[in-house]
């Protein structure tokens, strides 16, 4: 057992046997500390028409100990469920309604509660066996039933052994072999699953020759009830809760398991966490001759021919999702694969990484799904970052594992203005798992672009099946600008390679670099839809579309990035260039201001306002006011930069204020003042003659000639 502290950003939790008290995730390997980890990647059915129904973190998500803090990682507020006596879940009158009866040998819908099938004989009894009052096993005292599922009865009980409530879950149909050999296998390894969002399961328990399975009591409500009595749930909610639940998916898959029938009538909210229950659908991802549950529209379309898999359980974690926020037309037939699109589903339109998540949980092939839980986890905790820094107005942001940070703080010059440039986009974080992480680090630390492309050539050459070298090589061919070259490799890679986000972003940054903005916003479209939750794809697809002139969607997306994470600064300064072109000077101050003080690119941010307020250029006509060189005058003295830099944003002040005056859009007023000078023309013009002549004094050559000349041609006229 071990204590150490929690490495995760922003946790301040304890590791106790291998996961963290706080979080909940596994603790992380030192590599995956500062590298990526990539996502991993004849049956008989039970069908109703298709089937019926019988952390400020992010990580690996496995078996860790309960908190309230799991739900929404701290980012949402859960409300309080209402006590309720257990008692108080039992139904008055307890038997399945005609359209959930069916024949489980051969499928045939059956009118009666018990008796023969009119179509093979096969007989049957959806009666509840147990009625309250009966003891079973000498131990669990029935109070009655509580509900029915796709595998059997649900009886409340009192194990007056132990002094608690639990659950009884018996056969739907009593007379089903198929259901009883299921319940049997369920005994075989159910006791084994043990995870802290997943029920209990206490025993298993023979009564008048029915099996029971006997399970933790969970005193909350499911989230079928919560979505019935409330209607929508908001956005953040229904995103905790599903966020939370895939935990129990990844430990199941891990275990070589499937749950098969999620919905929202399978988890249950208790004590600010969700549970997942009814485990009578679950079986072993390698069980080829087992019986397939489902619900129509829950279910994924291969799943009657190709059996469940990892990929089809996670359709139906995001089709529950979709049922929890909004209302789906048609639920099992139109829509019974698909979503409704954004012009149909304001909430779609309003929360676009939403929409393109559940685009991806739900594709109609499994391959463009997620592949694992954790992956599918770690990209709804980004989308719900920002659904939460958009709700409340306050940042929320995180390191991602995918990629690196901003590169701007790195490669800004500080007398360059910020341009939409491929260089501001982030960096894929390397693979640790591949073979090559140790040969490319010691090359990608050569700082001459030519000697590192020997370097990675030849690491390509000792590990030729590396996709990491080969990314890593197009990437560099990219910075030499032999884009030629990077183009053929992209393509005669891509055909030895399977679905991979990463060869999409090299294309991507290689169409930017080419000046192709147009044909590289597809490929970061697709980027964006691959990994919903991330950050560094709406920035790329921002940056495309902004030298595309595609503006308000640029804005859109720039907006989005700065108010999740101000730390993305290209982000604030795209929203600046794109605002200030649309006409809209002081939202593009506003966004500027949005950079952080602490920032390295706070100064420089302060620069470009003072260049915006003072420019002549903006679109639709219009012209700076004395307000905003007034405010240009407050930017520049409280920087109090020394220098050139100085000195030319001065230059640029005082030339705006003449040109003001000499087109007379602006009358000469000696009650404003301009880093001191009153705005006369005689005075603005001996404001720019010192700003040059400061300028000359730095300069040597032809430049400092050039500045003195000009300082003389502006001065105003004296008398001697």
């Amino acid at each position: 057992m071990t204590s150490d502290i929690c490495t995760r950003p922003h946790c301040n939790g304890k590791i106790d046997d291998g996961y963290c008290d706080s979080c909940g995730m596994a603790a992380l390997s030192q590599n995956l500390v500062t590298a990526t980890s990539r996502s991993s990647s004849s049956t008989s059915s039970r069908q109703s028409g298709s089937l019926r129904s019988g952390s400020l973190r992010s990580g690996s998500l496995r078996s860790g100990r309960a908190s309230s803090r799991h739900l929404g990682a701290g980012l949402v507020t859960i409300p309080d469920l209402p006590s309720t006596a257990p008692e108080a879940h039992l139904l008055s009158d307890p038997h399945v309604p005609e359209h959930r009866r069916f024949c489980g040998h051969c499928n045939a819908t059956l009118r009666r509660e018990r008796g023969y099938c009119n179509q093979c004989g096969q007989k049957y009894s959806f009666v509840p066996s147990l009625q309250a009052g009966d003891l079973v096993a000498e131990q669990y005292e029935v109070k009655g039933a509580m509900a029915y599922g796709g595998l059997g009865w649900i009886y409340l009980g009192f194990d007056q052994m132990l002094s608690r409530y639990v659950v009884l879950k018996g056969l739907l149909n009593a007379e089903d072999a198929a259901s009883a050999a299921v319940a049997l296998a369920e005994r075989k390894f159910l006791a084994s699953v043990k995870h802290p969002n997943i029920v209990g399961v206490y025993n298993f328990v023979n009564h008048g020759g029915e099996g029971f399975i006997v399970m933790e009591y969970i005193q909350g409500q499911t989230l079928k009830v919560i979505r019935k009595q409330r209607g929508r749930l908001p956005v953040g909610e229904a995103i905790a809760y599903i966020h939370r639940i895939l935990s129990a998916f990844a430990y199941l898959h891990e275990s070589g398991l499937v749950y098969c029938d999620f919905k929202p009538d399978n988890a249950m909210l208790e004590d600010g966490d969700v549970k997942l229950i009814d485990m009578g659908g679950v079986r072993r991802l390698d069980d080829s001759d087992g019986d397939i549950y489902g619900t129509v529209g829950y279910s994924a379309p291969e799943i009657a021919a190709d059996g469940p898999s990892v990929a089809s359980d996670l359709f139906t974690v995001g089709r529950t999702l979709a049922v929890l926020l909004i209302d789906i037309p048609e639920f099992n037939k139109t829509h019974q694969f698909s979503l409704p699109a954004p012009e149909q589903e304001p909430l779609f339109a309003q929360q676009e990484s939403l929409y393109r998540f559940l685009l991806k949980a739900t594709a109609y092939k499994a391959e463009q799904r997620f592949q694992s839980a954790e992956a599918m986890a770690e990209q709804l905790l980004g989308v719900l970052r920002e659904v939460a820094a958009l709700e409340t107005g306050q940042p929320s942001p995180a390191s991602s594992r995918l990629f690196g940070g901003d590169p701007l703080v790195l490669t800004a010059s500080p007398d360059a203005p910020i341009a939409a440039d491929y260089h501001q986009l982030s960096l894929p974080l390397l693979d640790a798992a591949d073979p090559a992480f140790n040969a490319l680090l010691t090359a990608l630390a050569v700082p001459d672009l030519r000697q590192r492309q020997v370097s990675l050539d030849q690491v390509m050459q000792q590990f030729p099946d590396s996709s990491e070298a080969q990314l890593q090589r197009i990437n560099n061919l990219i910075e030499l600008r032999n884009y030629k070259q990077a183009r053929a490799a992209l393509g005669k890679f891509m055909q030895k390679v399977q679905r991979d986000w990463r060869f999409t972003w090299c294309y991507g940054k290689l169409n930017l670099a080419e000046e192709l903005p147009v044909s590289a916003t597809d490929y970061f479209e697709q980027i964006y839809t691959d990994l919903p939750g991330e950050l560094a794809p709406k920035l790329a697809l921002a940056i495309a579309t902004e030298q595309a002139g595609q503006r308000l969607r640029a804005i859109q997306l720039y907006r989005l990035i700065a108010s999740t994470d101000p730390g993305y600064v290209s982000a604030s300064f795209g929203l600046a260039r794109c605002l200030f072109a649309k006409g809209d000077r002081q939202a593009a101050i506003a966004a500027l201001g949005q950079i952080p003080s602490d920032s390295i690119l706070y100064t420089h941010a302060q620069m470009m306002a003072v260049r915006l307020l003072t420019s002549m250029t903006g679109a639709a006509g219009t012209v700076p006011q004395p307000p905003d060189l007034e405010q240009a005058t407050r930017i520049l003295e409280a920087l109090r930069l020394e220098g050139l830099e100085r000195h030319r944003l001065a230059q640029q002040l005082f030339e705006t204020a003449l040109m003001l005056l000499h087109s007379k859009a602006v009358p000469p007023q000696n009650s404003l003042s301009l880093l001191g000078q009153p705005w006369t023309e005689v005075a603005i013009r001996q404001g720019l003659e010192q700003s040059l002549r400061a300028q000359a004094q730095l300069a040597a050559g032809r430049e400092k000639i050039k500045l003195v000349d000009a300082a003389n041609r502006i001065r105003p006229l004296t008398w001697i």
